[in-house]
């Protein structure tokens, strides 16, 4: 499976702009021909306007599956559409968003873990429900951002049955090197493939540091972007998995009686 991670530079507050960037993107980079394309956390907003996000925000998805689902549908790609600042029944959500090669979306997921430092918890709402969905056959999950710092979700999703984790990110600059040594972590003891896909914008005096990379269950970077606006690809061997966990067979060796509070 060939994926590209679309590591985005976006603007505050101006989804306009940032819905005909993303499309730019995405027609750029179906040139050559990958089989998932992956955008990055709230490129519709940044993260996040404090002024006027209900008004900015998505309506219920219906913007990015008009046009994203649009552009996955026309180029027969799926599409992991990143995450967007979502209204939905009055209340704004974190929402990312996934499209099968028909244009369906097949996936919705709420972000969970709020990252409370910079108050995302004061202006939107957090979800409950996790995410598992098939892209040709290949059982994945998607998590954003500060999800990737609680094990126990992507642990859950993996005995669930996923391959790949898709996580979608605007992590600052400063804490770069805790990306990567989080989503190499996530891969290893999980023994799945892990496609990050950060931003590179600059957003109310904070710098996102970019590095968006694929790692393989082996926790070997496959790929990694510099810190400016990129498109990010590698070609993902998915018989790895199923050989590492017959190798070292972590799943069947748990004592999860344990673990459990």
């Amino acid at each position: 499976m060939k994926v590209s991670c679309l590591q985005m530079k976006m603007e505050l507050g101006n989804p306009s702009e940032n819905f005909l960037h993303a499309k730019q993107m995405i027609r750029r980079a179906v040139k050559e021909h990958p089989d998932v394309l992956v955008l990055p956390e709230t490129w519709n907003t940044g993260f996040f306007p404090k002024t006027g996000l209900a008004e900015l925000s998505s309506h219920d998805l219906a913007e990015v599956k008009e046009h994203i689902g649009g552009l996955a549908m026309e180029y027969n790609v799926n599409i992991v559409a990143g995450s967007v600042s979502n209204l939905r029944g009055g209340k704004i959500f974190n929402t990312a968003a996934v499209f099968d090669r028909k244009g369906a979306c097949i996936a919705e997921y709420d972000k969970t873990h709020l990252f409370t430092p910079m108050g995302e918890d004061g202006f939107y709402t957090r979800g409950d429900h996790l995410c598992v969905f098939s892209l040709d056959g290949i059982k994945c999950g998607v998590i954003i951002c500060y999800d990737l710092r609680f094990p126990e979700l992507t642990r859950r999703l993996s005995l669930d049955g996923i391959e790949m984790l898709f996580v979608v990110s605007q992590w600052p600059e400063e804490r770069i090197a805790h990306l990567r040594c989080l989503t190499a972590a996530r891969a290893i003891e999980n023994q799945i493939f892990v496609v990050n896909c950060n931003s590179c914008s600059s957003a109310d005096g904070t710098v996102y540091g970019g590095k968006s990379a694929v790692i393989d269950p082996l926790g070997r970077t496959l790929a990694l972007a510099g810190e400016t606006e990129e498109i990010l690809s590698a070609e993902c061997d998915m018989n790895l998995a199923e050989k590492i966990r017959d190798s070292i067979p972590v799943f069947r060796d748990r004592h999860p009686g344990l673990y459990e509070t």
